[in-house]
């Protein structure tokens, strides 16, 4: 299984209200060496998380320990810039499992469902009641049910829906990647190519 199956995620979130967050400010270019999904998260938003010198810069909010989850709300335009997959690498291997937006580049959001996060989209409006209620409290908890295709502010009851392609949302169900799929269909695949005829 390339990572564990998503039904109802409840939890905190981390908010980051900057629009235009490109690739390059998820994982900088020096970092994408590697070609395992390991070790991304210690470098999420690396230069706005640290110094040149390693040590934390306060004022980021990965930094605060206000907030935490495994929720990331983003401004609009997430994830543009380079079509980099370590971009999504990062923010799974961070603990991130959930990210929210107004918007998403269409690359980005692909990588996403493939590692397993999950990117829900919402309306700008709906967007700034999310911001607005962890500002007021950072112990606000979303609840995000991919079964129902909702997000919902638990402690409001306010509530969206959102899309999400049919056959990643089944991948996401059962935790599968690409591979994971073919490999469940093994025998059906067999059956078929045994009663095609060449």
């Amino acid at each position: 299984m390339a990572y564990d199956k998503f039904t109802v995620l409840q939890s905190t979130a981390v908010p980051l209200p900057i629009e235009n967050v490109d690739t390059d400010q998820i994982i900088p270019a020096r970092f994408l060496k590697a070609t395992e999904r390991k070790g991304f998260g210690d470098n999420l938003f690396r230069d706005w998380r640290y110094h040149p010198d390693n040590t934390p810069k306060e004022h980021f909010v990965l930094n605060n320990p206000l907030y935490g989850g495994q929720i990331l709300v983003g401004g609009k335009n997430f994830g543009s810039g380079s079509s980099r997959e370590h971009a999504a690498w990062a923010v799974y291997d961070y603990g991130f499992r959930c990210v929210v937006s107004s918007f998403f580049a269409d690359i980005f959001r692909n990588n996403c469902l493939n590692v397993g996060v999950l990117p829900v989209q919402v309306s700008p409006e709906f967007l700034q009641q999310i911001f607005e209620a962890i500002e007021k409290d950072p112990k606000t908890e979303l609840v995000v049910d991919l079964p129902a295709q909702t997000i919902t502010l638990k402690a409001t009851g306010a509530s969206e829906a959102f899309d999400i392609n049919g056959y990643k949302k089944d991948n996401l169900t059962n935790g599968f990647d690409d591979i994971d799929y073919l490999l469940n269909m093994k025998e059906e695949i067999k059956t078929f190519a045994q009663n095609t005829p060449l």
